[in-house]
């Protein structure tokens, strides 16, 4: 089962402009980790001090180990640094995915491979 992260964290718009840089390693690194499909934080262009988190794991265990890491005490660690304004980040867990395309190219929102 694969789990998706999405969610936002709210810093003033002077401090994300700051974050994003100074975990940007930290950011490579996780990626790295067994599991980690995808791991990014980046800014809202419409909304200042907003950024969006979204991560991919291969499943449950995947994201365990990650929240167990270093590297998420470490994200942690700089994020504290400046003041949260507020978060709001969910976790799904995701049974079936597939792709958006078609095999004749055309978008789909129905699930089709099922």
């Amino acid at each position: 089962m694969t789990v998706l992260i999405n969610g936002t964290v709210n810093f003033k718009p002077e401090d994300a402009v700051k974050v994003l840089p100074e975990t940007a390693q930290l950011m490579a690194d996780t990626r790295l980790q067994k599991g980690c499909r995808h791991y990014v934080w980046s800014l809202d262009p419409a909304v200042p001090g907003r950024i969006y988190v979204h991560e991919n794991w291969e499943s449950v265990e995947h994201l365990r180990a990650h929240l167990a890491s270093h590297f998420y005490t470490d994200m942690l660690a700089i994020l504290y640094n400046y003041e949260i304004i507020d978060t709001d980040i969910l976790k799904y867990s995701v049974d079936h995915c597939e792709p958006v395309y078609d095999e004749t190219g055309t978008p789909r929102a129905d699930f089709f491979t099922k």
